[in-house]
């Protein structure tokens, strides 16, 4: 979608999220002796915990693919971002109340050649008939990955317009930790049309973000089964480790200076229809090293499905 293959080249996410539950133990999937282990977490940190919170459970499965500017030569661009691949699974908690969403996100996995991205890039390279990337014998070794994440959005302002369209207003911030990312970020969504889905927004896949999860089954959806949205959203994030720029943790590999601020804005639309809402979000992110010649566009596209 953001036409380059060049530093942030792919990401795709798959997550499967419980129906709203009074309990996290309510959730089949989860192992009895690792209740204890949840409310052990989620009592040291901020989590919504109010008698009348409804909670989710999400199970991850996803792949990042990052390389540099110039994927045609085999020489170390030393000046250039790494070729980085991240495989990865996790579980998102997702805890709400009608204003307020916490996500606390854990997720393994690995970054290296073992996450296969040359392999997904080149193979759609080769079906699409596009020139393979070239230098993916100088990416970052095997190191096992993990990150801890959380994040809070809240539900800020919301006003009918006209008794015919809508308009409300979200803002959200967060922290991740870990030897993948360490970070914290705060920001907002503006959104206005006709019948906006009472929910938390949209995201792009990045940590503690998944797929908002829905909200109350009480909060009417509109006079309407379909709606239509437009929405603008910022970011500020600072990053004080990100091993896709700063290179592995325990052995010696390609880096580059990173950018401590890195900044997001983005316009999209969003479709809501019954049970499937589609979303297309066009993101602009400013530079995140030292040599790299410009911000990079990026091209988002979530399709969610209740049932």
């Amino acid at each position: 979608f953001g036409d380059t293959d060049k530093y942030y080249t792919n990401a795709v996410q798959i997550t499967w999220l419980s129906n709203d539950l009074k309990r996290y133990k309510d959730d089949p999937r989860l192992p009895e002796w690792s209740i204890p282990i949840i409310h052990s977490i989620i009592q040291t940190i901020p989590f919504s915990s109010e008698s009348k919170s409804i909670h989710n459970v999400g199970i991850l499965l996803g792949q990042q693919i990052y390389t540099p500017s110039d994927i045609q030569t085999t020489a170390l661009l030393k000046s250039e971002r790494p070729y980085a691949g991240f495989l990865y699974g996790g579980l998102a908690l997702h805890s709400k109340t009608d204003t307020v969403l916490d996500t606390l996100e854990i997720v393994l996995g690995v970054v290296g050649p073992a996450a296969k991205a040359e392999l997904a890039q080149n193979s759609v390279h080769e079906i699409r008939d596009i020139p393979t990337a070239k230098g993916w014998n100088n990416q970052l070794h095997n190191e096992p990955a993990v990150r801890f994440s959380w994040q809070r959005k809240w539900r800020v302002h919301s006003m009918a317009l006209f008794d015919i369209l809508d308009y409300d207003v979200i803002s959200h911030a967060g922290l991740a930790l870990g030897n993948v990312k360490t970070s914290g970020n705060a920001g907002g969504e503006i959104r206005f049309g006709y019948n906006i889905p009472k929910d938390f927004g949209s995201d792009v896949i990045r940590a503690g973000a998944g797929v908002t999860a829905p909200v109350n089954s009480g909060l009417k959806q509109g006079q309407t089964s379909w709606g239509m949205h437009v929405f603008a959203s910022s970011q500020v994030e600072g990053v004080i480790h990100d091993i896709f720029l700063d290179g592995n943790t325990f052995e010696n590999s390609h880096s580059v200076d990173k950018k401590n601020i890195v900044a997001d804005l983005s316009v999209g639309l969003a479709f809501n229809i019954d049970m499937f809402k589609l979303t297309y979000r066009h993101l602009f992110r400013t530079k995140q090293f030292d040599n790299q010649k410009q911000g990079q566009m990026i091209g988002s596209l979530t399709l969610t499905l209740s049932f």
